[in-house]
Order: C-alpha cells, then sequence, then structure tokens
C-alpha cells in the first residue's frame, strides 16, 4: 500500500494532509476534480495530520523566501521530521509527499529521503485544500486568512523590491534609453532648424557643419543684413575658431538667401534655443550615466566604456541577468534577428552584437574581429559577475581585464606573448583586498563625523533651549524688577505728597 501525503504552505504557517484511498484517486482524476468543489465529499477524501503556525511576520517571509528560491527552511524540516511517519521495513509500504513546486520536492528528496510528487492528483487534491483551508483547520477564519495573505505578500513584495539604493540598475537603463531618444530627437531638430534657416542664410551650413554649433550661431546672427564686426567676439566663443568667425560675417554679407520676417526669426530663435537646451541636458545626462554606472557595473564600463555597458545590462533586462548570461549570448547579444535569420537560411551566425561598438574590436584587423569579440565577451561576463555579486564594488578587475584584452591585441598583431591569467587574476585579487580595506576606513571615519556632528547638534540644541528657558525666566524677573521699580515711585511719589503740607504748617507758624 502506498500513503501520499500533501504539504500545503498557507501565509498562516505549515499544514500536513493525509489523502485516503490515493490508488483510487490517482485512477480517477474526474472524481477528484468533482469532489474538489464539494466540502462533504472533500471531507471524505483529505484529513488534516498537523498544522504548524508561523511564530512571527519575519519567520513567515524568511520561510517563504526560502521555500521561493527552492531551500528546505529548518521550519519545514522539523516540521516534516515530526509529522511524517517513518517509513517501515516491509517492502509493501510506500510514503510519498505532495508539493505544489518542484524545486522544493527536490529540495526535500535530497535532505530527508522522502520521494516527493508534484504530479497527478497532486495538483487537484492542493487546489481542494486551499479552496476550503478555513474549514479545515480550527480557529481559521476567512478574515483571519485574507489578513495573513496580504501582510505576507505585501512583505514579500517589499523585500524583493527593497535593494540598495545606490546600486539599482533600473535607472541606468531608464539613462540609456533616453540618450538614445534624445539622440533621435535632436538629429530631427537640428535638420530642422537648418533648412529653416538656410532659407534666408544658406552659406552657414558649410562654414559650420556642427549640430549643437549651427544653433547657437542662429541664436548670435539672428537676422544676416544686422551682422557686424561686433558680434565676432560672442561668434569666436562659440565656433572656437577666429577663421571661421570671419567667414560667417564676410558669407552674411554676400549671401544668397531671402529675406526673413520678424515673426520668423523669433520663431527660429525660440526653437533654437529649445534644442541647445536639449543638447546641454544630454551632456549632464551623460554625466549622471557615468556617475551611475561607476556605482552599479564598475568593472564592466572599465572595461568596454559606459554606454556600451549601459546598453548591454538594458538588453539583458538587469545587471542579474547579464550575469546569468554565458559570454556566448553576451557575444551575440542586440543581434537576434540576424542570428534567427541565419539559422533559418543556414548561413553564417554574426559574430558581434552590441560589443561591436566597443572601440577593442574597432582596432581588431577584419581576420581577428571575431576572435576579439570572443574573448571581448568572455572578459564581459567574469565582469559583470564580479560587479553583480561582489560586496564592495571596486573597478580594480575591470583594469586587469582591459589589460588583458589589449594585450591579445597585441598577440594578434605583433605576435607577443600575454601574460597568464592565472598571474593577472592573482593580481587582482591583491589589488581589489587593498581597495576594499581602504573603503571600509573610509566609510568608518565618515560614520565617526556623523557621529561627532550629530553629538554636536545635539549639544546646540540643549544649549538653544536652555538660553530660551533661561529667557522665558529672565524675562519674568525683568518684569517682577519693573513692578518693584513701579513701586518704589509710587513711594517715592507718596513720600514727596506730604512735604509742601509741612512747609504749609511752617508758613503758618511763620505766620
Amino acid at each position: 500500500m502506498s500513503h501520499l501525503y500533501v504539504l500545503y504552505e498557507h501565509a498562516s504557517g505549515y499544514a500536513l494532509f493525509r489523502v485516503k484511498e490515493f490508488e483510487e484517486i490517482g485512477a480517477f482524476l474526474t472524481q477528484v476534480e468533482q469532489s474538489v468543489l464539494d466540502l462533504s465529499k472533500f471531507n471524505s477524501v483529505v484529513k488534516l495530520i498537523a498544522f504548524s503556525p508561523f511564530v512571527s511576520g519575519l519567520n513567515a517571509l524568511d520561510n517563504l523566501n526560502s521555500i521561493s528560491e527552492g531551500v528546505l527552511h529548518e521550519d519545514l524540516k522539523l516540521f516534516l521530521d515530526s509529522n511524517l511517519p517513518k517509513p517501515s521495513g516491509k517492502k509493501d509500504s510506500k510514503l510519498q509527499l505532495g508539493v505544489a513546486d518542484s524545486k522544493i520536492s527536490a529540495a526535500i528528496n535530497e535532505t530527508t529521503g522522502v520521494s516527493c510528487t508534484h504530479v497527478g492528483a497532486v495538483p487537484e487534491v492542493l487546489r481542494g485544500i486551499r479552496l476550503h483551508f478555513p474549514n479545515l483547520v480550527k480557529g481559521l477564519t476567512d478574515k483571519s486568512q485574507a489578513k495573513a495573505q496580504l501582510g505576507l505578500g505585501h512583505a514579500y513584495s517589499r523585500s524583493k523590491v527593497k535593494f540598495n539604493v545606490n546600486r539599482v540598475d533600473n535607472m541606468i537603463i531608464q539613462a540609456i534609453n533616453l540618450i538614445d531618444q534624445l539622440d533621435k530627437d535632436v538629429n530631427t531638430f537640428s535638420m530642422r532648424i537648418r533648412e529653416w534657416y538656410s532659407y534666408h542664410f544658406p552659406e552657414l551650413v558649410k562654414i559650420v557643419p556642427d549640430n549643437n554649433m549651427f544653433a547657437k550661431v542662429v541664436k548670435i546672427v539672428k537676422n544676416r543684413k544686422e551682422l557686424s564686426d561686433d558680434a565676432l567676439e560672442h561668434l569666436e566663443e562659440v565656433v572656437m575658431d577666429s577663421a571661421k568667425a570671419q567667414a560667417i560675417i564676410d558669407a552674411s554679407k554676400s549671401s544668397m538667401g531671402m529675406d526673413i520676417s520678424p515673426i520668423d526669426l523669433i520663431n527660429i530663435q525660440l526653437f533654437s534655443s529649445r534644442v541647445i537646451d536639449m543638447f546641454d541636458y544630454r551632456k549632464n545626462l551623460h554625466e549622471y550615466l557615468h556617475s551611475k554606472i561607476n556605482q552599479v557595473a564598475p568593472n564592466l564600463s572599465s572595461l568596454i566604456g559606459d554606454q556600451v555597458a549601459a546598453r548591454l545590462i538594458s538588453h539583458a533586462g538587469s545587471l542579474t541577468n547579464l550575469a546569468k548570461c554565458p559570454a556566448s549570448t553576451i557575444q551575440i547579444l542586440g543581434a537576434e534577428k540576424a542570428l534567427f535569420r541565419a539559422l533559418k537560411t543556414k548561413s553564417n551566425t554574426p559574430k558581434y552584437g552590441l560589443i561591436f561598438h566597443s572601440s577593442f574590436i574597432g582596432r581588431a584587423g577584419t581576420t581577428n574581429k571575431g576572435r576579439v569579440s570572443r574573448y571581448l565577451a568572455n572578459k564581459c561576463a567574469i565582469a559583470s559577475r564580479i560587479d553583480c555579486f561582489a560586496e564592495i564594488p571596486t573597478n580594480v578587475f575591470g583594469d586587469c581585464l582591459q589589460k588583458q584584452v589589449e594585450d591579445r591585441l597585441k598577440f594578434y598583431e605583433s605576435g607577443t606573448l600575454p601574460p597568464k591569467n592565472a598571474e593577472v587574476m592573482q593580481e587582482a585579487v591583491l589589488k581589489a583586498e587593498e581597495t576594499k580595506n581602504e573603503i571600509i576606513k573610509k566609510d568608518k571615519k565618515k560614520k565617526k563625523k556623523e557621529k561627532k556632528n550629530k553629538k554636536k547638534e545635539e549639544k546646540n540644541d540643549e544649549e538653544e533651549m536652555a538660553v530660551e528657558e533661561n529667557g522665558v525666566t529672565n524675562g519674568n524677573g525683568v518684569e517682577e524688577h519693573m513692578e518693584d521699580m513701579k513701586l518704589d515711585e509710587d513711594q517715592v511719589d507718596g513720600e514727596d505728597e506730604p512735604q509742601p503740607k509741612k512747609k504749609k504748617k511752617k508758613n503758618k507758624k511763620s505766620e
């Protein structure tokens, strides 16, 4: 006889059920599906053996994280060891444990030795347990079940979203996508300025080919008929060449362009100022991307550059996804269409994708580009894994990997043998440890300074509070002193009043 037990992971705890008449149930799956909906029929099929509630919300979240990762938690192992019957020596008796997920079934089988299954009638039995769980466990209501599920769901989603703020790669993905979109918009807008202003001053396009510089010159020149030698200094600041600035002034005097109205000129000026602002914002965005990618993926950015590294992370979806990719997929990232086209037509597959934008492949010869791309993809995979799983990110490994790629290029060109990988990595590990120790020391010093500053601020606040309290008490003392002064004045006035009476008496006596 084979005995089937079903493990159910709920938000409130673990529950173990025993399924009656397992062989008959396995033979008639349609009957199981019908009995799932009816509670009385389902009670005859399933019996609760044990229920172990979670101690706290943190304990529940810890268990849920381990289950989602396919790891057997200590609480679950203790629960199964204490409630599952021990296998008897009989050959006919077999014990099976039904589980919802295949990963956790493999973990249970490895640690406890219990044979697990997640197919057959097990999914239908678990569906019935999920439907009638408050009625199967005493003391559990629908409201308490909903509260437990909602609280654990919010905690689990918070723990998955909550990463280190300084190492979030989502900002890199958005920044590189915005840079690509800005490049397209700036190119279209600059072409619109060229076409629009060329009706008035067509010779300016050949003198100033750069888009950003052209927009700035349009803003300075305005109406070409009003341009004089006074604007030569401003043009030299923009064009960075005195000959070009003089050529612009000379061309404006003998231009073949048509006259332009003031309203049209105002619109061109407004549009050119907008394009200049977009160029400035694009420059600031490049600086932001450089600072952000040095925090998230310093080794990858030092190996292949900021933009190529950001595009690889964006195409993979995240830094962790890129770290999971092998070197062969990193080599072809961005060339999926060409790859599938080559597989359909049975032609040569592409040698590189987004990696082609790095400077190493451009420097390599035509015969060695495939080798260099393969070697560079290998180093990119190593750098992305170091960046993803390192606790303290440093660019030491990226610099060493970059030197290795340059040495490999020299080997293909001149034949000089590069140093061995083991020696380079040993040096890189030593340098990385030194830099980590320096970073830890700097962090400790910063924390000490912050504590000192906090203590100083607290002392200053206490002194200010004491001064305010003393000011209040001094104010009361001043008021009392003023009252005393008033009383003294009254007394003086009272003493001064009878003096004329005395004088009157003396006058009477004299009389």
